[in-house]
């Protein structure tokens, strides 16, 4: 199945639709080449179909063909990470308070791990119960974090993640370190929110260009409008 995906697609656009996928978390991951077949297989019956029923259709179907297949990975994978990158950031701050507060009783890191996720009922959480199971069944848990994190959109987790592995790694105070980085998860939260602060005026301004001045325009014009046809 492989071999014959190759013929179609090079190796390098697989991997790169895969990875992407990945992101999409293990719940809702599948076969990059079942979803290259899919885009390929339904832009040819679009193309087909618009050619035939249009009747400008050999100039629409080529257009919109393109855009179809251009699109559909931006929409259906692209917009997906991004919703899922946001969500796994605000469950962060949370989850790794938590974690914390478990290392700070003296279990292990595993342990602490365990506790967290089968505690805490969010994305993220699932993530790493993925990640515990993978530890049941013989990896390594540095070797568990590292697949994690390709299954992570968000930088800012994957940073943490790393930070616990190296800490595990090397013997480092892990609750120091996951004390800097849930300052830091806090300080990029602040500067989010501000950011969708300051956004707000501008959206009034356009909903007020839009919406707002035309029917002030109308009502300072209607009698004049009333007068002319009167």
């Amino acid at each position: 199945k492989l071999n014959m995906a190759h013929k179609i697609y090079s190796e390098e656009t697989v991997n790169k639709y895969q990875k992407k996928i990945n992101l999409l978390g293990y719940k809702d991951s599948y076969d990059a080449v079942i979803f290259l077949n899919v885009r390929l297989i339904s832009s040819i019956l679009l193309f087909f179909v618009l050619l035939y029923f249009l009747e400008f259709g050999y100039i629409i179907a080529p257009i919109v063909t393109f855009l179809y297949f251009w699109f559909l990975p931006k929409i259906f994978i692209d917009k997906k990470i991004e919703k899922r990158a946001e969500k796994l950031d605000n469950e962060a701050m949370y989850f790794f308070e938590v974690l914390t507060l478990s290392l700070e009783t003296g279990r292990n890191l595993k342990t602490a791990l365990e506790l967290t996720a089968n505690n805490i009922d969010s994305e993220l959480s699932g993530e790493f119960k993925k990640a515990l199971e993978e530890v049941k069944y013989g990896k390594g848990l540095n070797e568990a974090l590292e697949s994690l994190k390709l299954r992570i959109p968000s930088d800012t987790i994957n940073n943490i993640i790393l930070n616990i592995s190296q800490s595990n790694i090397f013997g480092n105070s892990i609750i120091e370190t996951m004390y800097n980085q849930i300052d830091y998860i806090r300080d990029r939260q602040i500067m989010r929110t501000k950011a969708k602060i300051n956004k707000i005026p501008l959206k009034v301004s356009v909903i007020s260009v839009i919406f707002f001045i035309p029917l002030l325009l109308l009502l300072i014009l209607s009698p004049v409008i009333i007068d002319y046809f009167s």
